[in-house]
């Protein structure tokens, strides 16, 4: 595995703490690598009509 550095506001990662000590993750690295996984299974079934792959993020 490789390393990642970034930022997360605070309040999110407030929010993934309550999710490690409830015990919906082992820690925080999972929970971020799970919500990378969901991101990228999102995104790889979501086309436009021209077969391009849509923006992930929504507005």
């Amino acid at each position: 595995m490789e390393r990642v550095t970034l930022r997360i506001p605070k309040q999110q990662i407030d929010e993934v703490e309550q999710m490690v000590e409830t015990g919906e993750f082992p820690n925080r690295s999972e929970a971020i690598r799970s919500a990378v996984r969901d991101m990228l299974n999102e995104q790889d079934g979501e086309h436009d009509e021209r077969g391009r792959n849509r923006n992930w993020a929504k507005v």
